[in-house]
């Protein structure tokens, strides 16, 4: 690879850590073209795998200020680059390890911090942003209807009482005038 081939590798390298949501560091050993592709077709359209020199990733990640890949650059390696949803991708990986054992994760990098491979395990385990985020808007609409019924019964038990004291008072205004009438009379008399 000329010099300025290897500058521009680095360069697209340290562009894709920089602006991915999450990287995860694979090591892809007896894995075929074939399987590697079907391995990019399950991150989905917003994950790029790519296999990469180690001395090139390494100049990328110390340039874009990434430790996260320190002594892990060994071996056939390849990032996924994900600019989507990371748990999609960390599924998509896992995935594709259960049935295919060559594929190994390393650990990674999401949100600017190092993450083991262990993390990314954890990560794959949880559902996906849009499943969280209705649960997320269930439980608030379920306790927003909770607080309205909180709210709502003392105000409505205080329109009742309020209600029964005007028609009692209603009901006994008619006979407390009646009652003060005789005694009126019986005053004159």
């Amino acid at each position: 690879m000329a010099r300025a081939d290897k500058a521009a590798a680095v360069k697209e390298i340290r562009t894709l850590l920089t602006e991915s949501n999450a990287a995860v560091l694979t090591e892809y050993r007896g894995l075929s073209v074939a399987q590697l592709t079907q391995l990019r077709r399950a991150l989905g359209p917003d994950t790029t795998y790519a296999v990469l020199k180690n001395t090139l990733a390494t100049i990328a990640a110390k340039e874009a200020g990434v430790t996260a890949f320190e002594g892990q650059l060994v071996g056939p390696t390849a990032i996924a680059f994900v600019g989507g949803d990371p748990v999609e991708a960390a599924k998509g990986l896992r995935d594709f390890a259960r049935t295919n054992p060559q594929l190994v994760v390393k650990g990674g990098l999401l949100d600017g911090r190092a993450i083991s491979a262990a993390d990314v395990t954890a990560l794959a385990d949880l559902e996906s942003r849009e499943v969280l985020l209705a649960k997320v808007a269930g439980v608030l609409k379920a306790s927003q209807a909770k607080a309205a019924a909180l709210f709502q019964a003392p105000l409505s038990k205080t329109v009742r009482t309020v209600e029964a004291l005007r028609e009692k008072q209603a009901a006994g205004a008619p006979a407390a005038e009646a009652s003060e009438a005789p005694a009126a009379e019986t005053a004159d008399a």
